[in-house]
């Protein structure tokens, strides 16, 4: 329903009015200053007429009236007041003011105004709305068609030694991903656009395009994003961050970079998803106060959305319990290359590794995309916590007691999707949110955009399109230098792990980089330790599953997490292989490992 912004500082008259037009049914907001008009704007977005004072103590209402419509153009602005004049008349009119009236006005003449101003205010509001749907429309097709292009080319290239089966899967990934990136439709569209294509070009039967979608992997997201929502909902993200503020400061520089080491640090140890809803669901009530919404998002938002996720990824690699890719090239090394290292022994190796690469990742996102903010706002600053109620404590207990069978999975043998449906059976039986609440709040774009990426995965391994593109890509950075090749081996991991889990793409490139190794003289071990590092490095929001949980908030688009990610991956792969080259040699060698 439309709403009607009165701003005077005479409260008598403000009330007075306010009363009036509220009994004519009108819905209406009082304000007796508009020093925070454009927060008000981006929070109560119905407001389509204002009633604006000139003379007032804080802030002119010229400099108000300027401010309305530099944010919001199509919002009317009628100047009541006792202190007018043919000049500041005028001068309103220059501001696009709708009117001009002089106190006191009758009320008959002034609801007669508000509703001409009204029926303009949708006018151009119905424009704007016109125009901007023609536009989508002409750019949607546009972009739908080079996408569909782009794939009919890669189709028609003359591959050599690739399977058709494979070049049309290689056409389709093509097509997906520009869809993906350029998001010109719906990103669950293009999920089904993925799995439809897959079965309608024959690259897979229906069973297998589609039951990628209820992987075991994917439902476990699907779960944790619905913890995200349970958190928010009960109110534990208010008190993560009223605790994390308490700890880290309030200066969002120090906050930021706090937030950044402990994701990837904690993300050693537990499942990074996990880590990415506690510090996502921490901030994003501080964006709320901030009057920072999905439609009105801004760096400050975009910079914690797309941090949080990529450190917390980042630090995967540095215990074997952080990730599927740890165990596969642990027993790669072991059984292939007859190397055993033990479990300290790999903390000592990659932990060193993870703080490096957290704090390039934060360093990389606070450039790309700066915050703006040095502090929180005062009301964050101020704010005490209420003793927890049940719904938190029950929440509370539920969640630490899955983190802890999260971790213990390697000897309770219960995949984590399992604790993590156990978890929320128990927060929908005591009752403690309900399922509704939750199905209602839930992205489910979210789950099927991962769905797909899994997916795609699988039909990459699958045709072989995946072994062909490492075998053209390879034998490119022979004779290169050590440095050269490391480097070209941990982008080339990257972007495979863009399409597929980092477990996949650490199982599908280990056998074909090891001959490799042995081919031009690489150290064995390192080579193969190497890809549960840069397989952590993601390019696109599909890589993982934090960026994918990141992107359900809805505060950043897929070209604004690929304007930070891929500089990050490029930089880190750097920082990785320096590394590698220096530190490990080391490190091995302290360790006694004779390599």
């Amino acid at each position: 329903m439309p709403k009607l912004l009165i701003i005077d500082d005479e409260k008598d008259f403000l009330e007075s009015i306010t009363k009036r037009l509220e009994m004519r049914n009108y819905k209406v907001i009082s304000k007796d200053s508009g020093k925070d008009i454009e927060q008000l704007i981006k929070q109560e977005k119905d407001i389509d007429v204002v009633i604006l004072d000139l003379k007032m103590p804080d802030i002119p209402g010229e400099e108000v009236l300027k401010r309305i419509k530099s944010q919001k153009p199509n919002i009317q602005v009628i100047i009541l007041t006792g202190h007018g004049s043919t000049e500041s008349a005028v001068e309103m009119a220059k501001l696009d003011a709708f009117t001009y009236l002089q106190k006191p006005a009758e009320i008959d003449k002034l609801i007669k105004i508000i509703d001409d101003a009204r029926a303009k205010a949708k006018l151009l509001i119905s424009e704007h709305e016109e125009v901007t749907k023609e536009t989508t429309w002409k750019k949607t097709l546009l972009l739908f068609s080079i996408s569909v292009l782009a794939g009919v080319i890669v189709y028609l290239l003359p591959l050599g030694g690739i399977s058709e089966r494979a070049q049309i899967f290689l056409a389709l990934l093509t097509t997906v991903v520009l869809l993906w990136v350029t998001e010109a439709v719906p990103i669950g569209a293009t999920a089904f656009i993925a799995g439809g294509g897959l079965v309608l070009l024959g690259i897979q039967k229906p069973a297998q395009a589609w039951e990628p979608f209820a992987n075991p992997a994917v439902m476990f997201v699907m779960m944790i994003i619905m913890f995200g929502v349970i958190l928010n909902e009960v109110g534990i993200a208010k008190r993560i961050l009223y605790y994390s503020i308490k700890i880290a400061g309030t200066n969002v520089l120090k906050f930021s970079l706090v937030v950044a080491l402990t994701s990837s640090i904690t993300s050693a140890v537990f499942h990074d998803a996990t880590i990415t809803i506690i510090f996502l669901f921490a901030v994003i009530p501080v964006f709320f106060k901030m009057g920072i919404t999905v439609d009105k998002t801004n760096n400050f938002a975009k910079f914690f959305t797309i941090m949080i996720p990529l450190t917390a990824s980042a630090g995967g690699f540095g215990t074997i319990l952080g990730g599927g890719r740890n165990p596969i090239a642990l027993e790669f090394i072991e059984k292939h290359i007859g190397v055993h290292i033990g479990f300290l022994d790999w903390i000592i190796m990659m932990m060193p590794m993870v703080i490096v690469s957290s704090l390039a990742t934060w360093a990389v996102c606070w450039l790309m995309m700066p915050p703006r903010v040095k502090e929180f706002p005062a009301e964050i600053k101020a704010e005490k916590m209420p003793p927890m109620t049940r719904n938190e404590k029950g929440v509370s207990i539920i969640f630490v007691l899955a983190i802890i069978f999260w971790t213990l999975s390697d000897l309770t043998k219960l995949h984590v999707s399992v604790v993590a449906a156990i978890a929320l059976i128990a927060i929908f039986s005591f009752k403690f949110v309900t399922i509704k609440t939750v199905i209602q709040k839930f992205s489910w774009e979210a789950w099927l955009v991962f769905g797909a990426g899994v997916s795609l995965g699988i039909a990459m391994l699958d045709t072989g399109a995946g072994k062909w593109l490492a075998e053209q890509f390879f034998p490119l950075i022979k004779g290169q230098g050590h440095f050269v090749t490391y480097y070209s081996i941990a982008i080339f991991a990257s972007i495979i792990t863009s399409f597929m889990s980092n477990s996949a793409a650490t199982a599908l490139c280990l056998p074909i980089l090891d001959p490799l190794a042995i081919d031009i003289g690489l150290n064995r071990v390192f080579t193969a330790l190497s890809l549960p590092v840069t397989t952590s490095f993601v390019m696109l929001v599909i890589g993982c599953p934090p960026s994918i949980i990141s992107y359900s908030t809805g505060y950043f688009s897929q070209m604004d997490f690929i304007k930070v990610a891929i500089p990050k991956t490029l930089i880190l792969c750097a920082l990785m292989v320096i590394l590698m080259e220096f530190y490990w040699p080391i490190i091995f060698k302290i360790l006694g490992y004779a390599i």
